[in-house]
């Protein structure tokens, strides 16, 4: 089975809305650093657009500035009418942060939503970052291209095209694409978390 990648585009650059947020906050960069445990270089460097947080680094940071990733990202962009139930590629807003990746999502903003649903894909060497994460809720999908290793609570395993996953999100999770061709994963969480 092959799919072709819908396209999809930030409503607003990252970096610039997460100054722009730690700006509203009346934050310095060092106090929202020392807030979210990581390092002002590396917050600066995520700031200026030199590097893309990690997925677990992001939510840190907006946790640190009390919001989650599904407002941050909602903010950016919202369907028109309120009453859409289709959602054309170009709506799909792309809620990864990692280098390597793509997390489409449907627009608009994730409260009074059950569930979260991504098109995923990975190229080759990606990863949702070096450390793993946790959320409350539960995740399942289905690999449909290329390979993945996932690691849930410490054990690894390998998927494939046509392979399925389900687990408790709240254990520490990490997903990285293995092979030479991008990875792609269509995936469902609940509660949503972007």
């Amino acid at each position: 089975m092959n799919i072709a990648p819908p396209e999809a585009e930030h409503g607003a650059d990252v970096s610039t809305q997460l100054r722009q947020l730690r700006e509203s906050r009346g934050l310095s960069l060092r106090a929202l650093a020392t807030l979210a445990g990581v390092t002002p270089a590396a917050l600066s460097q995520i700031e200026n657009g030199k590097n893309s947080p990690s997925v677990s680094t992001l939510k840190k940071v907006l946790s640190a500035l009390g919001t989650t990733l599904g407002e941050f990202f909602s903010a950016q962009e919202r369907p028109g009418d309120g009453e859409s139930f289709v959602y054309r590629s170009g709506q799909l807003v792309d809620l990864s942060t990692g280098q390597g990746l793509k997390f489409l999502g449907l627009p608009g903003p994730a409260p009074g939503r059950a569930l979260q649903v991504l098109f995923e894909t990975y190229a080759p060497g990606a990863d949702t970052g070096a450390e793993p994460y946790a959320h409350p809720g539960e995740e399942a999908g289905f690999c449909v291209a290329g390979t993945v290793e996932v690691t849930v609570n410490g054990r690894r395993e390998i998927l494939g095209p046509g392979d399925g996953y389900y687990y408790a999100s709240t254990l520490p999770h990490r997903w990285r694409n293995i092979g030479n061709v991008p990875a792609r994963v269509i995936s469902v969480c609940t509660p949503p978390t972007f």
